[in-house]
């Protein structure tokens, strides 16, 4: 038997099988770590056939965490280690079942919650600050959330006055749908589909991986001045940003907040660094430090990110109505919209 013990996590190692618990918490250092030494594990333990995760102690695990989780199940795959959760309390369980990872993640056993009876459900006026993981305080205000419904409310019946005229606008173009969806990553990497005005050909996303070359900023997202696949009557929409009002459907919904950080796409956080996952800690937004701060001249994804971080540490709902204010001012100036 082989003892390997790090600070976030003990590792036993017997004969064919990894035995690893898990720490009380798995936020971004312990995370950074954990990832490590499991990859580490397989590296050092050629035959290793089987991993199993103890979480009995863990009683919290954030965005980093998440990532942690994909990032091992797949270096698992791909070693070929057969990988199993245990002792996984209700907690930590919501956190996974929120990102989809329970779907597809070997669950063996999970632990009562001693709470059981305080579960309310998510996404209703109140309940983040009963059931909902304490990534950061802006997921469990209640005040927020009040804020984001009157706000969706208003922003959809402004969407309402505007329709016929943009829908009238985008037939007449090239005669296809009205609306643009895609999959996108909200807080804990939780999926849902995000709405828009179409302002791209049909085929846009099928294009998107011919011009993957001309892509002008460095990291996971992309973005491309000129872009070929922007419709003329798309290319006015994005001026003014009329193309993202459906998305007030997602806001009213809870998918999204009115001021939070850009929503990515499944296949931008597939590469991910760990680090980088904190800044699905908060909800996405229809506006941010990204959008009123030149998101179209941000040329590096790291620049993001800090941006990310930063409205995170200056959360209050004063510096939400600070941004949303901001951005009404980028509306309107020469710079607005976006490529």
């Amino acid at each position: 038997m082989v003892n390997l013990e790090s600070r976030e996590c003990q590792i036993t190692v017997d004969e064919h099988v990894g035995h690893i618990k898990l720490p009380r918490t798995l936020t971004v250092l312990e995370a950074v770590a954990f990832k490590q030494s499991f990859q580490d594990l397989c590296q050092s333990n050629p035959y290793l056939a089987k991993a199993e995760l103890d979480f009995s102690d863990t009683r919290f695990i954030d965005s980093s965490g998440i990532g942690a989780m994909m990032g091992v199940w797949k270096i698992a795959q791909q070693h070929e280690v057969q990988f199993s959760l245990h002792n996984v309390p209700q907690q930590v369980m919501m956190s996974l079942s929120l990102a989809g990872l329970d779907q597809y993640l070997d669950i063996q056993s999970t632990l009562p919650s001693p709470h059981d009876s305080d579960k309310k459900t998510l996404g209703s006026l109140g309940s983040a600050q009963h059931s909902s993981p304490a990534t950061h305080p802006s997921v469990r205000s209640p005040l927020k959330r009040l804020m984001d419904i009157v706000g969706g409310c208003i922003g959809l019946a402004i969407t309402a006055l505007l329709f016929i005229p943009i829908a009238i606008a985008i037939k007449i173009e090239d005669g296809g749908p009205i609306f643009f969806s895609q999959t996108r990553c909200s807080w804990m990497g939780r999926r849902f589909t995000i709405w828009k005005f179409r302002s791209m050909v049909v085929d846009a996303e099928a294009l998107k991986e011919k011009l993957a070359a001309q892509n002008e900023v460095k990291g996971a997202i992309f973005k491309m001045k000129d872009d070929p696949r922007i419709t003329r009557v798309g290319s006015i929409l994005r001026k003014t940003s009329l193309d993202e009002f459906p998305q007030f459907w997602n806001v009213v919904k809870g998918d999204m907040s009115l001021v939070g950080t850009r929503p990515p796409t499944p296949d931008e956080i597939e590469m991910y660094e760990i680090p980088q996952w904190q800044r699905l800690d908060v909800k996405p937004g229809l506006t941010g430090e990204w959008q009123v701060n030149g998101r179209s001249s941000v040329k590096d994804f790291e620049d993001v990110i800090q941006m990310d971080l930063r409205y995170q540490e200056r959360w209050s709902l004063l510096y939400d109505f600070q941004l949303i204010f901001r951005t009404i001012a980028v509306l309107f100036s020469r710079d607005s919209g976006a490529y």
